[in-house]
């Protein structure tokens, strides 16, 4: 069930954003397997204008199997947290947060274009907003924060761990041939290998899942 999410009383430094990521991390499950993609899918990304003043959250839920998008809500608001390193999703997710509550169709499952636990505490933009929400969440990344793993093959498909001290915290995954490889960890409620599967299965020919792919495409077209 859905949570009633606030955001009226959002952290506005780094020393109360602590205290909130601090308490929250234990929340995060990362168990849920996924045999196939659910009805509805949701992806969510953000952009930023007039040098960071502005945060812009889009959000493209897709329906499958036809994988065709049903709607799509775009919200921009003064940014309300500074850049913190390791502390995005304060940044993010106010936006996002207002941006969800417009939203019509009922997603069961959440991309995020940014980390889940492959994160130094474990709790990156998709892990947050898979709490708040009570919702399965993957994290789909451009870049590493965190982690190390040897560069898969060259086909679409191809992957490998990405590991902290030996722990698996994610996958470098190649979701298109012969093109740069994302970084893919589950956020709540869903497993490693559950991350991985359903982010290939969303693909669409691109190198990023299409509801991010689409999520992305929307939020720098209002900007």
């Amino acid at each position: 069930m859905e949570k009633q999410v606030f955001t009226e009383n959002w952290p506005s430094n780094f020393s109360e954003a602590k205290v909130v990521q601090a308490s929250m991390q234990g929340q995060v499950c990362v168990t849920g397997r996924f045999d196939g993609l659910p009805e509805y899918v949701a992806g969510v990304d953000v952009a930023f204008r007039d040098g960071g003043a502005i945060t812009v959250a889009a959000i493209c839920v897709l329906v499958y199997p036809a994988g065709h998008c049903v709607e799509q809500v775009c919200y921009s608001e003064p940014t309300r947290f500074p850049y913190v390193p390791g502390y995005l999703s304060f940044r993010e997710l106010p936006a996002v947060l207002v941006a969800w509550k417009q939203l019509r169709a009922k997603p069961q499952l959440v991309m995020c274009d940014g980390q889940g636990i492959a994160h130094p505490r474990r709790f990156g933009i998709a892990s947050h907003l898979g709490v708040l929400l009570n919702l399965p969440t993957i994290g789909v990344a451009k870049s590493r924060l965190i982690g190390d793993a040897t560069e898969p093959g060259k086909n679409r498909g191809e992957c490998n761990p990405l590991t902290v001290n030996e722990e698996q915290i994610g996958w470098l995954l190649r979701t298109r041939t012969n093109v740069k490889p994302l970084y893919v960890s589950p956020g709540h409620m869903v497993d490693i290998p559950s991350s991985r599967d359903l982010v290939l299965a969303a693909g669409n020919g691109y190198r990023l899942p299409e509801p991010t792919r689409l999520a992305d495409k929307l939020s720098k077209t209002r900007t």
